[in-house]
């Protein structure tokens, strides 16, 4: 079960740089670790990737999109947008063992993301945000809730989210959350995954 905070590197908003931050996430017990840089070229996409799959030790490793770069550098899985690759030739590329997360920004969408077959799902963007420029609408919490009430696998929120409204993200239903710009632009990427992760522990708790 994905549970906890997702991290996503963003090495235009990082502060210290992506592989700092992938460090500090482990050592703070995040689940997920995805690599996203949509503006690399390929030399560079490869070798980051490389080096945080030495770094993800303990966490999933999944790629964003790039079924090449998942395959070169042995990734946990991938992450696919509805403008990616399709599930199901990502699915045939990656086989059966890889996971497989997929955006959705309808019900629809995640009812079609669960049936192909999909290992998770990331409901985005919760709220309005500005880290990711072709994000969309915010869906809002209505449509996590939604989610939840008929899906079996994990819902991972994502999309302008911050300490203060990530607590009505987990009451909404969503099993893991992202809040990028709320931690690598921070001065202690851990201190900051730490905050998150004990909203998830409270919740356990309770």
């Amino acid at each position: 079960m994905i549970r906890g905070y997702y991290f996503i590197t963003d090495a235009c908003l990082s502060r210290h740089g992506i592989l700092h931050d992938a460090r500090a996430a482990v050592r703070a017990g995040v689940p997920v670790i995805q690599y996203r840089n949509k503006y690399a070229g390929a030399t560079t996409r490869y070798a980051e990737a490389r080096a945080l799959r030495m770094i993800a030790r303990g966490a999933l490793f999944l790629i964003n999109d790039h079924i090449d770069l998942a395959l070169a550098v042995n990734a946990d899985g991938i992450h696919c947008g509805q403008n990616d690759t399709p599930y199901q030739l990502a699915r045939k590329l990656l086989g059966p063992h890889k996971v497989i997360g997929v955006t959705v920004h309808t019900l629809e969408e995640a009812n079609t993301a669960e049936k192909n077959g999909a290992d998770y799902i990331a409901v985005s963007p919760v709220f309005k945000t500005g880290t990711k420029r072709d994000a969309g609408r915010p869906c809002g919490l209505s449509l996590v809730k939604a989610v939840r009430s008929v899906s079996s696998i994990p819902i991972v929120a994502i999309g302008g989210i911050d300490l203060v409204n990530a607590p009505s993200v987990i009451a909404a239903g969503a099993h893991a959350l992202c809040a990028i710009s709320a931690v690598v632009t921070r001065s202690d990427v851990g201190r900051a995954i730490g905050r998150f992760q004990d909203l998830f522990d409270t919740n356990r708790r309770a």
